[in-house]
């Protein structure tokens, strides 16, 4: 089972993955893409046998919708922790959409500490709001776009696409330093995970979902079955990388490299 859910705002990624685990009966899941607490949206979730399938979709861009409040200083980026609001001047459209086109591409931020980074097998946002001092690296993140929605003072909305690891919070700070000015994001949606969007939990294909080109097997399936040693000679394409194999009722992965087929996953149910 792999499906797309709907994180509700106000609870965490773990929390929602509880609920569906009640509600499809399933004593293990697993999400990909953590979302924090404050967020709503997009969470890719499966099973226990399907979630070791993460690793091989495609989910960059990650594409959010953001409201960003102008003037509002916050230790979590977030309207949580709001300590101060300031009046700010009412920025123009076009020095917005200016700012935002000059911040597409590679970026460097630190990490919002409260967020869902692990830290010493925590969470930093655990770690921030028992009053743990710890540091977060500096990281780089790609924004595949950046683009204005809506604007009523002092509240800007803008739709995001950034890369795996990155922060819409932390864009948000970055494009209001720009501006000389405190931000912090007052909505966050995510919207998509690559092509995984939200349709009410349909189940998917977990095999055709794999960012992965698919080969063929000319051998016998009972040594795959059994997880014995395979030939590349034995597969319609030999050159070097991953691959899916599909069978009757299930799939497998494989990485061929020089020193031949090494097994991945050697069978997973195809539903």
């Amino acid at each position: 089972m792999i499906f797309v859910g709907n994180k509700p705002i106000g609870i965490s990624s773990n929390a929602y993955l509880s609920k569906l685990k009640r509600k499809y009966k399933q004593k293990s899941m697993g999400y990909s893409g953590t979302l924090d607490p404050f967020a709503g949206g997009v969470l890719i979730v499966a099973s226990k046998e399907h979630s070791r399938l993460f690793r091989f979709l495609k989910t960059e861009p990650k594409v959010y919708k953001a409201t960003i409040f102008l003037g509002a200083s916050s230790s979590s980026l977030d309207d949580e922790n709001i300590t101060k609001v300031s009046d700010v001047k009412k920025l123009s459209i076009d020095d917005i959409s200016k700012v935002l086109q000059g911040m597409q591409g590679k970026l460097e931020f630190v990490p919002p500490k409260y967020s869902a980074k692990h830290i010493n097998g925590k969470r930093a946002y655990e770690l921030a709001r028992n009053g743990v001092e710890f540091e977060l690296e500096k990281q780089t993140m790609q924004v595949f776009f950046a683009e204005f929605l809506h604007y009523k003072h002092p509240f800007l909305t803008i739709k995001l696409g950034i890369s795996k690891g990155g922060y819409a919070r932390s864009f948000a700070e970055l494009f209001c330093q720009k501006f000389g000015i405190d931000g912090a994001l007052s909505g966050l949606y995510r919207l998509s995970e690559g092509d995984f969007v939200y349709e009410n939990e349909k189940p998917l294909n977990a095999f055709f979902v794999l960012d992965l080109k698919e080969n063929e097997f000319f051998g016998d399936i009972k040594d795959i079955k059994d997880g014995k040693k395979l030939q590349k000679q034995d597969f319609k394409h030999t050159q070097n990388g991953v691959y899916k194999v599909r069978f009757d009722g299930f799939f497998s992965i494989f990485e061929f490299d020089d020193d031949g087929v090494k097994y991945i996953l050697n069978k997973v149910d195809l539903c």
